[in-house]
């Protein structure tokens, strides 16, 4: 008689939150975490979260609604186990014609934003004894760009930010690790001529974009039971770009 292989247990359902999670990369993490039978939250300043997810309207450079949402997800979820600080944006312009504004906001949003998501995130996850902090960078916070001092700037202090993190709460078995895409297939990316195209692909060892798919796989492993003990990691999803960096 042959033994019959035991049935493999279902993962169980975690609480996750997304910020910025309504559209690129944010979505695509989402939509990850959705497939792999998560309870999924995503932040969106305007709506459009995607399906199977808890939309929670949240403008992240305010502390009053960061502690607003996470009031919503934990009612509906329970203590967000996995922080996704996804959510940035950009002001692009030379250092010596960018504003205090361009700075400022800039800096508020990508890294005190994150700054307070992950504080908030980590009481919850000092109750449980368990979590997992992910931040989205970009490989520009490593390499540098023209035209990027604040976003750059913002962007290598998330790797200060986690890295932090990681030595304080270890302990407790919460992990903080960042992934650092490179170019995306994204819709900021498909307003560029062909020829901006060409010149990114050209500096590019693999010669093509990631897809949003890519970088939420990289986000979905750091936040699964394989990467258990991998924190203050910095992975880079970007085709070989910012190799060394």
């Amino acid at each position: 008689m042959t033994e019959e292989s035991e049935p493999q247990a279902e993962p169980v359902p975690r609480s996750v939150l997304v910020t910025g999670g309504n559209r690129g990369i944010g979505r695509a993490i989402a939509e990850a975490f959705v497939a792999r039978g998560d309870q999924v939250a995503v932040t969106t300043r305007n709506g459009g979260a995607p399906d199977g997810t808890l939309d929670v309207r949240c403008d992240i450079t305010d502390a009053e609604q960061v502690e607003a949402a996470f009031a919503q997800v934990e009612e509906a979820h329970g203590p967000v186990e996995v922080l996704v600080a996804n959510a940035g944006i950009t002001h692009d312009t030379l250092l010596l014609r960018m504003s205090e504004d361009d700075w400022s906001s800039v800096i508020e949003t990508n890294l005190t934003g994150s700054y307070r998501l992950a504080k908030r995130a980590a009481k919850g996850m000092l109750r449980l004894r368990r979590g997992r902090i992910v931040f989205v960078s970009s490989v520009v916070g490593l390499l540098g760009s023209a035209g990027q001092v604040n976003y750059a700037a913002s962007k290598a202090g998330l790797v200060g930010m986690a890295r932090s993190i990681a030595r304080e709460l270890g302990s407790r078995s919460i992990t903080a690790n960042v992934v650092a895409p490179g170019f995306v297939e994204t819709d900021m990316t498909g307003v560029l001529t062909d020829e901006q195209k060409a010149a990114i692909k050209a500096q590019v060892p693999l010669q093509r974009y990631a897809t949003t798919d890519e970088v939420a796989a990289a986000v979905t492993w750091l936040a699964g039971d394989g990467a258990a003990y991998v924190t203050g990691a910095v992975i880079p999803v970007d085709g070989g770009l910012g190799m060394g960096h």
